[in-house]
């Protein structure tokens, strides 16, 4: 049985699909309300349940858990993936940092991913489950300078905390690891994009415009399904003896770190 934050659209709509095609239970957790009920329905009552939850808010992520415990008996996966980009600053400067976006981002990023941790470990641990809990990081959390000060913080917390994580719950047998991708196009990134290049006609094409600028591997774009494919890797027994890891799925734009920037 899994949990899912942010499961209601992008890579967490992708992850639910997948982990109940491998027949999974899903507990979708969001606060995008009419997607998560839509998507909880698509997929089946017998097999997927949506509750509001917003995930800096420790109450919500305990009736989170609360409701897959009574609902399926023990949890198993914890998809932490609830996450914000913020306001987007045209001045992304440190000396012109604006500290309530700043705290807005790390609350949902980074306090969100604690509590997300918090919770499912303890009922991991109640119920003696050897549990795995993923968090999504980005290619932000191991390079700077490819996007904004406040979304790039965040994500190196979410890795530190990860492996904070690992180092106290791999004696209960529980794993814990991120997934890190580059962009992807969902409801987030087209948001971002909006913002950044003023197109809100096409974000979709100003995506694939910056990725076709970036990519090292070329022929394929990289999809919400393909994160998915990576977040059930690490949640399967096909990755026993995998913790502590940042699987990055970027096609290898983070190796080689000059294609980020080689058209600046």
């Amino acid at each position: 049985m899994a949990i899912i934050t942010g499961g209601a659209s992008g890579i967490g709509e992708a992850t639910a699909r997948l982990f109940v095609e491998n027949g999974a239970f899903v507990v979708i957790g969001d606060i995008q309300d009419d997607l998560g009920n839509q998507l909880a329905h698509d997929l089946g009552s017998q097999v997927a349940i949506y509750k509001h939850c917003d995930v800096t808010i420790e109450s919500d992520m305990e009736e989170l858990v609360a409701l897959a415990l009574s609902k399926w008996g023990k949890l198993d996966i914890m998809y932490s993936n609830a996450g914000i980009v913020g306001k987007i600053d045209k001045l992304d400067e440190m000396q012109c940092l604006n500290m309530e976006n700043f705290d807005h981002v790390m609350n949902v990023n980074v306090r969100g991913m604690a509590l997300a941790l918090k919770n499912a470990s303890r009922a991991m641990i109640d119920s003696k489950t050897r549990g795995v809990i993923i968090c999504t990081a980005s290619t932000s959390s191991v390079v700077g300078g490819t996007t904004h000060i406040e979304y790039t913080t965040s994500k190196h917390a979410v890795l530190g905390l990860m492996r904070a994580a690992t180092s106290n719950l791999g004696k209960y047998g529980i794993r814990v690891n991120c997934v890190s991708p580059s962009v992807v196009v969902t409801p987030l990134s087209l948001n971002f994009f909006k913002e950044v290049t003023g197109n809100h006609a096409n974000p979709e094409h100003e995506i694939k415009v910056y990725n076709d600028s970036t990519n090292v591997l070329c022929g394929h774009t990289l999809l919400p399904i393909d994160i998915a494919q990576a977040v059930l890797y690490l949640a399967s027994d096909d990755a026993a003896f995998v913790s502590s890891a940042n699987l990055i799925v970027d096609g290898g734009i983070t190796a080689t770190i000059a294609s980020f920037l080689k058209d600046k």
